[in-house]
């Protein structure tokens, strides 16, 4: 061993005895010492990124993840099955906040298993009939205790409610696990070099930077790729701003549903056809 790699072998191992034979000093000294490691291959890329995550969900609050309330995908409690399952197919989700007729408030929450559970015995039955209890939580929430209370109610969900409280936005435990672990894949997933999955022969899910060429070519259309270079791109000037997640917009004969966004752009769309044959008028 080089006297240079002696002596960072010896300074590291300062650094781990420090460490050990007392607590560290500052969170940015454990850190250090962690990436040290990681640079010496004692750990993997991956573990310390966890590390990191874990970190960070003890500083962060729910208010800085959640889903704010203009986002959610609700369910009035007076609804019926035929109201219900068009929401349910379109958006996918497993779990949705049930609203009181007023729309004024949080009244519950309803899991898809239980709806189709009831489904399979009876079509005349309301969201209210086989709702569960929401699970409440305060803006001001460290994730780490919400993390705790998740586990110890066997819930996967929670509403946020503000100062007031009223109902701010919903949080899921798996946004709470993706700030350690990083995002967690679900069924709007598909591979990196893929920009469209086809569902059906109506319905598809596309990344919004597919470019328009590619789009032109799959679907058969004619979108002018002079002034935008994605489908994203499009759907910003045509809205004149960037979308949250839920809006939607018709262009020529396609309906286009925002499934993911933040406030610089969009991420992913779901795209409907509503007319095959029809004239498309973002045609060049």
């Amino acid at each position: 061993m080089s006297e240079e790699n002696a002596g960072e072998h010896r300074s590291w191992l300062e650094r781990l005895v420090h460490f050990l034979s007392g607590e560290p000093e500052s969170r940015d000294e454990l850190l250090d010492l962690l990436r040290h490691a990681q640079k010496r291959r004692l750990i993997e890329p991956e573990a310390l990124s966890m590390i990191e995550g874990v970190l960070q969900v003890s500083e962060l609050r729910v208010r800085d993840i959640m889903i704010p309330r203009a986002q959610m995908d609700v369910v009035p409690q007076d609804a019926e099955l035929e109201r219900v399952f068009p929401l349910v197919v379109e958006s996918g989700h497993s779990r949705y906040p049930v609203i009181s007729d007023d729309r004024a408030e949080v009244v519950g929450i309803l899991l898809v298993k239980d709806l189709l559970a009831q489904s399979l015995r009876s079509h005349q039955f309301k969201v209210s009939e086989i709702m569960r209890a929401a699970l409440f939580v305060p803006e001001s929430k460290r994730l780490n205790v919400l993390l705790k209370e998740f586990k110890a109610s066997r819930s996967h969900m929670a509403i946020v409610v503000d100062e007031y409280g009223g109902a701010a936005g919903l949080v899921t435990i798996e946004d709470v696990l993706e700030q350690i672990v990083g995002e967690i894949e679900d069924e709007h997933d598909f591979a990196d070099e893929e920009y469209i999955f086809r569902k059906s022969e109506q319905e598809y899910t596309l990344k919004a930077i597919t470019p328009i060429e590619e789009f032109n070519e799959y679907f058969g259309t004619e979108f002018d790729d002079d002034e935008f270079d994605t489908v994203g791109g499009l759907i910003v000037h045509r809205l004149g701003h960037v979308p949250e997640r839920g809006e939607r917009i018709e262009v020529g004969p396609f309906r286009f549903t925002v499934i993911r966004a933040d406030s610089r752009r969009v991420h992913l769309l779901r795209l409907h056809r509503l007319a095959p044959d029809a004239p498309d008028p973002a045609a060049s």
